[in-house]
């Protein structure tokens, strides 16, 4: 079974493998297979369920709610974002202003077929809203019964303490971050990490396997294979780009040995890894596949020594980026650059962010 973590300074737990449906659900799978999927999940002892209005533009929310149909919901840890433009893509389709805000917790509530959310996040920090306009809508929201905890994603260090600040006065708790992080992807280590110490803020880590990169299946010097995530647009492709280059590939497969050493698969080894880091609560997982579930739980609980740690980091410490100046550039200075309705801005260069939608 799976672990259960605090959500920062909370008395709120949450797996530690919380599943996210950012690819797959209404988008890369049939619906049927993304609820079977679900149910292993439930199955396998994964009560916490990550997903956003964003994804395939609300569909992936529809088929979330469908899968935790007759669910008891005291049981469940259900989390939605909102930000990113969804529907027409109007002038108030995006951002975190209040209406949007508003519009987006009870679109998204009806999507999932439930009465409150048990965490609601700012998927991106909003440039043209002011923080404090969004802050209270949160808390009005939180007081209105439809979210109980608030989270953020991709926030810097300094957004952070000024979020904290704000919900701390207006009565309520900034709980969370969802960042990227893997062994390739420490941009966070350097200040978002320590700052969300201090405040009681956890982190919620999306992509921990590198989009896949971690799991050894890409060989430096040959094609991707045939139906994998580098090859599908509709996938992910464009956000594993970045790690998709030979001295990357060839560092990766440095850690076959270190996997085998530890007992794990390279996939164990990289959600481990992330989770070693205390200030992380959940790692995200997503599945095509029922079984690929299987695999992954097997890294809850899992301690890694430490000289596995250093063969870590002795395989992939070149090759990995931990420049914190990074978590800057995943939200845009504006809601609309480079994003259209449902989707989200391209991979802009090799050192940029790569950003989730």
């Amino acid at each position: 079974m799976v672990n259960y973590r605090y959500l920062g300074n909370s008395g709120f737990k949450v797996t530690e493998i919380t599943y996210g449906n950012w690819i797959t659900h209404g988008s890369q799978v049939e619906n049927d297979a993304a609820i079977a999927t679900v149910h292993r999940a439930l199955d396998l002892g994964i009560t916490s369920f990550d997903t956003a209005d964003v994804y395939a533009n609300t569909v992936a929310e529809q088929v979330l709610g469908e899968a935790l149909k007759g669910q008891r919901r005291e049981s469940l840890e259900i989390f939605t974002k909102v930000y990113w433009p969804v529907g027409p893509g109007g002038a108030n389709d995006s951002g975190l202003s209040r209406k949007h805000i508003m519009d987006g917790i009870h679109g998204s509530l009806e999507r999932l077929g439930t009465d409150y959310v048990d965490l609601y996040q700012a998927h991106r920090y909003d440039y043209e809203t002011p923080l404090e306009e969004t802050m209270q809508a949160f808390a009005d929201i939180v007081r209105q019964g439809k979210a109980l905890y608030i989270g953020v994603s991709e926030w810097t260090a300094e957004q952070l303490r000024a979020g904290h600040a704000l919900a701390k006065g207006l009565g309520i708790q900034l709980v969370s971050n969802q960042p990227q992080y893997s062994a390739l992807w420490r941009v966070i280590e350097g200040k978002v990490v320590p700052t969300s110490e201090e405040l009681g803020i956890s982190q919620i880590v999306w992509s921990p396997m590198a989009q896949g990169v971690l799991s050894g299946k890409y060989l430096p010097g040959q094609p991707a294979p045939a139906g994998s995530r580098a090859t599908d647009e509709k996938s992910g492709a464009g956000f594993i780009k970045r790690f998709m280059t030979d001295d990357v590939l060839s560092a990766v497969q440095k850690l076959h040995p270190v996997a085998e050493q530890a007992g794990l698969t390279l996939p164990q080894l990289a959600i481990a890894w992330v989770l070693q880091n205390p200030n992380v609560s959940a790692a995200l997982v997503g599945a095509s596949r029922p079984e690929q579930l299987d695999d992954t739980v097997k890294a809850s609980g899992v301690t890694l020594d430490a000289d596995t740690m250093v063969a870590i980091d002795d395989a992939l410490g070149s090759v990995a980026e931990t420049d914190p100046a990074l978590t800057e550039e995943s939200s845009p200075p504006s809601r609309h650059k480079g994003a259209t309705s449902g989707t989200v801005p391209p991979v802009r260069a090799r050192r940029l962010a790569p950003s989730r939608p």
